[in-house]
């Protein structure tokens, strides 16, 4: 069964379960594939019997977390067709090793080398951007602080990147800039003050989530006794984020942001703030190293 916008009724409400949307999805898959494939894939046509037809396996090559499966499995149903046999031998989130074949697709040869690299394409990528996730979670362990990703995206694939962090088990910050207010130093210069700017969200959007960020202790005790129950701590030394935990006294979610990285994440979460801000996790994280292996007739 296919949906109207051309996804699997099974991949729709998978995606749907998963925080996306299937016809955004199908949209970002369809507009890849036609980037890669503008007229006919000259090499496959040249190379390939037009009947012939095989298994390819989509092996790791390296360890990793997986994000991404049902992404890869609509690039084959997408080029292969909707009735294109897929099997999976792993499930996003899971941690892989070297040799563990993730999913298995079978199909004319010449629309399997046609889809290969699109299909890995989003797959490497957001497996990536969990596995880099999962290593600041490990390194958080037991700590009371929580990794979260920031708007530091690649344009038009923020959802699924922002997915693939919840794979690799970390949080998600605001997703848009109407989902929640976020006072960065512009917005205060703009605004005359850091409470100005924060009393100016504040009487304009009410109801709105509201995140300031703050630069010193002075800034930190001001939005605090305006009532700010959000703050992101910019810039701080460890010692100075301490001070800030110690200011708070618990009154407002505090979030450690610039110049962090995971052999110091132990350190600043040490110091009590509830979050790391790590653009990192979507901007910077290397891919997960994936191929896609065609079984011999």
């Amino acid at each position: 069964m296919t949906t109207h916008d051309g996804v699997p009724g099974h991949l729709a409400a998978e995606l749907a379960a998963a925080g996306l949307d299937p016809e955004r999805v199908y949209a970002d898959v369809a507009a890849a594939v036609a980037e890669d494939l503008p007229g006919e894939d000259v090499t496959s046509e040249a190379t390939v019997p037009a009947d012939a037809t095989a298994w390819a396996d989509l092996v790791a090559r390296a360890g990793g977390v997986v994000a991404g499966l049902a992404v890869a499995e609509l690039v084959f149903r997408h080029v292969v067709g909707p009735d294109a046999e897929v099997k999976r031998q792993a499930a996003d989130g899971d941690r892989v090793v070297r040799g563990d074949v993730l999913l298995s697709v079978h199909g004319p040869v010449r629309r399997l080398l046609t889809a290969e690299r699109t299909a890995l394409n989003f797959l490497c990528h957001l497996s990536g951007v969990a596995t880099a996730t999962r290593g600041w979670v490990e390194a958080l362990a037991d700590t009371g602080a929580q990794v979260r990703d920031t708007r530091k995206t690649t344009p038009h694939f923020r959802a699924l990147e922002k997915y693939a962090v919840r794979c690799g088990g970390g949080v998600n910050h605001r997703a848009t800039l109407s989902d929640q207010a976020l006072i960065k130093d512009n917005h205060v210069l703009a605004a005359g003050g850091v409470v100005a700017a924060y009393t100016a969200v504040r009487d304009r959007y009410p109801g709105l989530p509201v995140q300031v960020e703050v630069t010193t202790l002075e800034q930190l005790r001001d939005v605090l006794a305006a009532g700010a129950d959000q703050v992101l701590l910019d810039n701080m030394s460890t010692e100075q984020m301490a001070e800030a935990v110690r200011v708070n006294a618990g009154r407002a979610r505090l979030e450690a942001s610039g110049g962090l990285t995971v052999e110091r994440a132990r350190e600043v979460a040490r110091t009590g703030v509830d979050f790391l801000a790590v653009g990192a996790l979507t901007h910077s994280a290397p891919v997960l190293d994936i191929a896609m292996d065609l079984r011999a007739p």
